[in-house]
């Protein structure tokens, strides 16, 4: 499992990148059927909004059936491209400095609570919390190119289609 402060190392780096960025960039094109830069931060609010309920819940019952998220109808209902990225950074940064705090609540017994999101193959916490930083690397690595991103986990997506589920 990914310790806490591997996750905070992630977010300190990349706010700090992506907090000198202006709003022309944040809101630029990456290419056809690509998110804004700023569509991608609000996907990555999203899915810090979903895991942390998704850990918060799995510390808290035996067992986690939880739903997926359709991540285009969010990203476009919530209207990313149109918010303040001041305001969507920090709130990004802020979310996932709580799901660091969450994850030290980890103790071993409950990471080793089964996990299941929208019916898919069942993993742990522990493995459900390694998947969140590894997609958030992914996605840091997207946004960051040319960046040193310090996260050397699980690769996104994962290899094996049978561990992949609707983020």
């Amino acid at each position: 499992m990914p310790r806490p402060d591997q996750l905070l190392r992630l977010v300190e780096q990349a706010e700090a990148c992506l907090s000198n960025w202006d709003e022309n960039l944040w809101r630029a094109s990456r290419g056809e059927g690509k998110w804004t830069r700023l569509e991608l931060l609000g996907h990555l609010i999203d899915s810090a909004a979903n895991n942390h309920q998704r850990f918060v819940r799995a510390l808290s019952q035996p067992r986690l059936d939880w739903p997926g998220y359709d991540q285009l109808a969010h990203v476009a209902v919530q209207n990313y491209q149109g918010a303040e990225s001041g305001v969507c950074l920090g709130l990004w940064a802020a979310y996932n400095c709580l799901i660091s705090h969450v994850i030290v609540q980890v103790t071993a017994e409950k990471a080793a609570t089964p996990c299941s999101i929208e019916g898919g193959a069942e993993m742990t916490l522990a493995e459900l919390i390694f998947d969140y930083v590894a997609h958030l690397a992914h996605h840091l690595r997207q946004l960051l190119p040319g960046e040193a991103i310090d996260y050397s986990g699980m690769p996104w997506p994962p290899a094996d289609l049978n561990r992949q589920w609707p983020v």
